[in-house]
């Protein structure tokens, strides 16, 4: 997991066999499908903005919702598994 973060932030190199798998995602393809976003309030690596963003409707053009989520941070599905599934189960409907 620490050589991951390091990779992620430009601080270790990465393994070759996924290099190319690496360029695809650097594209930021776009994600057609309904989508809703969850951001912990309290996550302190990356504070939400209090608004959309025009890099997310970049890349997810099918946006449904996108939410803030109060007393949660940087793990949702372990912090609050009921949101998560709630907008899963939105999603399905």
């Amino acid at each position: 997991m620490i050589h991951s973060y390091r990779h992620r932030n430009a601080n270790a190199p990465g393994e070759e066999r996924f290099l190319p798998i690496e360029k695809q995602l650097a594209q930021r393809p776009k994600i057609a499908a309904p989508s809703i976003l969850l951001y912990g309030a309290t996550d302190p690596l990356a504070r939400p903005s209090p608004d959309v963003t025009p890099a997310e409707r970049a890349v997810f053009p099918a946006l449904v919702a996108r939410r803030i989520i109060p007393g949660a941070g940087h793990f949702l599905p372990r912090e609050k598994p009921e949101t998560v599934s709630s907008a899963l189960l939105e999603l399905l409907a």
